[in-house]
C-alpha cells in the first residue's frame, strides 16, 4: 500500500469544496484497511473472514463554530453531500473560542520511517495463516492430558493506510500493518474446567512469536488454574502480573487525558507537577519506537508524536492533549489527538510503565503472605475517584512462594493510594500491546473472598 497514492489529493478535493461552501477552515482523515482473521476450533476451521473497510472524516468550521461528519462511501456524490452538510451545520452551530486548527507552523514537516508496515516477501495463502492457528491450538492440546477441549485459536492481520490534509495546504500519510495470534484452551480434572489464553501481537509477521510458545503458554497458564480456592477477606501485599498491572497503566492515561480534565472528571485533576506515585514510577508514552503496535508519525491532527514523560520519578509531569483539550486547559497539545469517527478525541501510542531492577521471582520472594493477580474482571475503575475494584484470578503467595490458584475474589483500593504504594517494579517489560506494564508489586490492598 503506498502511504499516500491519491487519497491525499482526494482529501484536498474535499476540503477544496468545504471552503467553497464558506467554511473557512477544515481539516479531513481518511483511513483505508484491510482486515483477515480465521479461527479454529479442535483443528477444524470455524470462521473466515476478509474485509475491506474505508472511512473518511471531515472537520469544517465556519469561524469559531464547528461541526464534523463522517461517511465509509467515498463516491463523489457522497462526499460532496457530506461536505455540503457539514459546513450548512457549521453556519448555524454556536461558537467555541477553544475550536480551530492547530497552527501550521506546529504541523510535521518530513514523515519518519518508523517501519510500521510489513512489505517483505509475498502475502501468505490463507490455508498457511489457518495453518498457525492450527499449530499454536495443537501445541495446547499436546502439552498435557488435562488440555482435553479448547475455545479456539485464532490468527489476524491488518493493513491500513492513513492520510490527513487540512485546507491551509498539509497533506501527509502512511501505511500500517499488524500480525496476531492466540489460543484458549480449556483445563479440566475431577470434573473442573479452567481456561485461560495467551497471544503475540507485531508490526511485522516474522516478529510473531512462534505457534508452539504460545500454545505451551496457553496451556500452562489454564493448568495452573485448576483448583482455584476462595480466600478469606483480607489486606495483603498484591503483585500484578504485566497483563493485570498494564489496566493501571490505562487507567492513569484515562485520568490525564484533556476531555477527563476539561470536563472535572479525574482523580488527577490539578494535580500537574505534583507527586500521584512512589519514586520507583515512571511511566512515558512514545510514539517514535520503530516497529512498535503503538507507533505513528503523526497524530490526528497532523502534529509529529513524540516521547512524553506522563509521571518522572512518580511525578505527574504532562497530561495527554490535542489541540482543543489543549486550549479549553491553557496548555499546550502534547500531540496527543486521535481521529475516531467523525470527532477529535485523545489517545495513546506506546504507553509503559519503565522497568525496574528486580526479577519478578525476587518480589514474589519478598512476599510472606499475598496475592499474585493474573485476571482481572470487569470494569470497576472510577475514574474521578480513583477507586477501584475488580474481579481478580490468581495465584496465592506463601512464604515468597506461589502456591495454590485463586478465584473468586475481588481486589480493591483506591488508585492514589495504590500508585504511592507501589514497592517493586519487576524487569519483564515486553512491547506486545499498545499500553504495557512488567510485574508490580502494591504493598497493600484489600483482597475480599469468603
Amino acid at each position: 500500500m503506498s502511504a499516500q497514492g491519491d487519497r491525499s489529493g482526494l482529501l484536498v478535493d474535499v476540503l477544496k469544496r468545504a471552503q467553497a461552501r464558506g467554511a473557512t477552515a477544515a481539516d479531513g482523515f481518511l483511513i483505508e484497511e484491510q482486515h483477515f482473521t480465521a479461527s479454529v476450533r479442535l483443528g477444524q476451521v470455524d470462521t473466515v473472514k476478509h474485509s475491506r473497510d474505508q472511512r473518511l472524516s471531515l472537520r469544517v468550521f465556519a469561524g469559531r463554530a464547528s461541526a464534523a461528519a463522517s461517511t465509509s462511501d467515498l463516491s463523489r456524490e457522497s462526499l460532496e453531500r457530506v461536505v455540503d452538510e457539514a459546513t450548512a451545520l457549521a453556519r448555524v452551530t454556536a461558537e467555541d473560542p477553544h475550536a480551530g486548527l492547530p497552527d501550521p507552523g506546529e504541523l510535521i514537516g518530513a514523515v519518519p520511517d518508523l517501519q510500521l508496515e510489513d512489505t517483505t516477501g509475498n502475502e501468505p495463502a490463507p490455508e498457511a495463516k489457518i495453518e498457525l492457528a492450527r499449530q499454536a491450538e495443537a501445541a495446547a492440546l499436546g502439552s498435557d492430558r488435562r488440555i482435553a477441549n479448547s475455545e479456539g485459536a485464532e490468527y489476524w492481520d491488518r493493513r491500513a493506510r492513513y492520510a490527513y490534509a487540512t485546507s491551509q495546504g498539509f497533506a501527509r500519510g502512511y501505511a500500517t500493518s499488524a500480525f496476531g495470534l492466540s489460543v484458549s484452551p480449556v483445563a479440566s480434572e475431577n470434573g473442573e474446567m479452567q481456561r485461560d489464553y495467551w497471544y503475540t501481537a507485531a508490526r511485522h509477521r516474522a516478529q510473531l512469536e512462534a505457534p508452539d510458545s504460545i500454545g505451551r503458554t496457553a496451556a500452562r497458564r489454564a493448568l495452573r488454574r485448576l483448583g482455584a480456592r476462595k480466600v478469606k477477606t483480607i489486606e495483603v501485599p498484591v503483585i500484578f502480573d504485566p497483563d493485570t498491572a498494564a489496566t493501571l497503566v490505562r487507567a492513569v492515561a484515562g485520568a490525564v487525558s484533556g476531555p477527563s480534565l476539561y470536563r472535572r472528571a479525574s482523580f488527577l485533576l490539578d494535580r500537574l507537577g505534583k507527586r500521584i506515585a512512589a519514586p520507583a514510577v515512571t511511566i512515558v508514552d512514545d510514539g517514535l519506537m520503530p516497529r512498535a503496535l503503538g507507533s505513528r508519525p503523526f497524530d490526528g491532527e497532523g502534529l509529529a508524536t513524540r516521547r512524553t514523560v506522563v509521571v518522572g520519578e512518580g511525578v505527574l509531569e504532562s497530561y495527554l492533549l490535542d489541540s482543543y483539550s489543549a486550549r479549553k486547559l491553557g496548555l499546550r497539545s502534547t500531540h496527543h489527538a486521535s481521529r475516531d469517527g467523525s470527532g477529535v478525541g485523545v489517545s495513546t501510542t506506546n504507553l509503559m510503565l519503565q522497568p525496574g531492577p528486580a526479577s519478578p521471582e525476587e518480589l514474589i520472594r519478598s512476599v510472606t503472605n499475598g496475592f499474585y493477580v493474573t485476571e482481572l474482571i470487569g470494569f470497576g475503575i472510577n475514574g474521578v475517584t480513583g477507586d477501584f475494584s475488580k474481579g481478580a484470578a490468581g495465584l496465592w503467595i506463601e512464604n515468597g512462594q506461589l502456591t495454590y490458584p485463586v478465584a473468586e475474589v475481588t481486589v480493591a483500593g483506591n488508585l492514589l493510594e495504590m500508585l504511592n504504594a507501589i514497592e517493586g517494579i519487576a524487569n519483564d517489560l515486553v512491547l506486545r500491546d499498545r499500553t504495557v506494564s512488567p510485574t508490580v508489586l502494591i504493598g497493600r490492598m484489600v483482597v475480599a473472598g469468603d
